[in-house]
C-alpha cells in the first residue's frame, strides 16, 4: 500500500473532525495529519482508516480511535526529547504519533505475534522508537525509568503501582481505568509519595491483560 494525495486529503478532514471535538495541541494535530494511519490496517479496511473510530487488528486488539490517540497524546504534554513509556504497542499507530512528537519512546507489547509484526512494520515505516519490548505492561520497564510520561493504551482495572513508581517528579501517567467502561485518568507525580489525580470522562478500550502471551 502507498500513501497518496487522496490519503493526505482524508487526514486533513480527520484533523478538522478532531479540532471540532476539542483537540487543540498543534503538534498532536500535525502528527495525526502526517502519519499514514491506513498503513497500520489490513488493506481491505483502508476506507475505514480516516474515520474517527477504533478498528479491530490482529490478536483481538484494536487500533484506537484517532480522537482517543489525540486526546491521550495531548494529556501527556510531550516535549521533544521526553522519555515516554507506552504500555500496549498494538498496531504501532500511537507509537508513531509519540515518535512524531519528538519523544524517545519505550514501548511494551504482551502479544508475541503482534509484537513481531509491529516491530518489523515500524522499521519499514522509518519510525524509530528507542526500545520495543515483549513483556508484561503491568510491570512497566524499570531498567529505563524514570519517564517523563507514561501512556497506557488499554483499559486497566486498577492503576499498576510500578507505573507510578517509574514516573519522574512532574511526570504524567495517562491511563484509562475501569472494567467495562474506563475513566481516562491523569496522574501527575508531585513528589516521591504524592500524586495529583484528574479524571476526563468515559472511554472504551480493550482490557489491559497481565503477563505475556
Amino acid at each position: 500500500m502507498k500513501d497518496t494525495l487522496r490519503h493526505a486529503g482524508k487526514r486533513k478532514q480527520l484533523v478538522e473532525v478532531l479540532i471540532k471535538k476539542g483537540i487543540k495541541n498543534k503538534a498532536v494535530l500535525s502528527a495525526i495529519e502526517k502519519i499514514p494511519r491506513h498503513l497500520f490496517m489490513d488493506s481491505g479496511f483502508e476506507d475505514h482508516a480516516y474515520q474517527d473510530k477504533a478498528f479491530p487488528i490482529a490478536a483481538d486488539q484494536t487500533i484506537s480511535q484517532p480522537y482517543t490517540v489525540a486526546f491521550q497524546s495531548e494529556l501527556l504534554e510531550i516535549k521533544r526529547g521526553d522519555m515516554v513509556l507506552e504500555i500496549g504497542t498494538g498496531s504501532g499507530y500511537q507509537t508513531a504519533v509519540l515518535c512524531e512528537l519528538g519523544a524517545k519512546v519505550y514501548s511494551i507489547e504482551r502479544q508475541k505475534e503482534l509484537f513481531k509484526k509491529t516491530k518489523l512494520f515500524l522499521t519499514k515505516l522509518g519510525c524509530r522508537p528507542k526500545h520495543l519490548s515483549f513483556g508484561d505492561g503491568y510491570k512497566g520497564l524499570s531498567e529505563h525509568a524514570p519517564y517523563d510520561a507514561i501512556i497506557v493504551t488499554a483499559g486497566a482495572p486498577y492503576v499498576p503501582k510500578p507505573l507510578l513508581s517509574q514516573l519522574q517528579i512532574n511526570g504524567r501517567l495517562v491511563i484509562p481505568v475501569g472494567e467495562d467502561v474506563q475513566i481516562m485518568t491523569l496522574f501527575i507525580r508531585k513528589s516521591e509519595t504524592e500524586f495529583e489525580k484528574r479524571e476526563f470522562g468515559e472511554f472504551r478500550f480493550v482490557p489491559l491483560l497481565e503477563d505475556k502471551n
